[in-house]
């Protein structure tokens, strides 16, 4: 769970921008979206094959 707290004379805008630093340094959308409906058996396996992909295209762009 992400915690931000205000400093005294902080405006609420910054503070907002820390939280949402915080949540996504935490992965904490990425988690909510996978948890958001039912995943087939068939999407989670084309799901985990784009993943792939996409990790060894990152790894062999040099």
């Amino acid at each position: 769970m992400s915690q931000v707290i205000p400093g005294e004379s902080e405006g609420i805008e910054s503070v907002l921008r820390r939280f949402k630093r915080e949540v996504s340094k935490a992965g904490i959308f990425p988690d909510m979206r996978k948890h958001r409906h039912f995943e087939t058996p068939i999407e989670k396996r084309k799901r985990k094959a784009i993943a792939r992909h996409r990790q060894n295209k990152r790894r062999f762009r040099t």
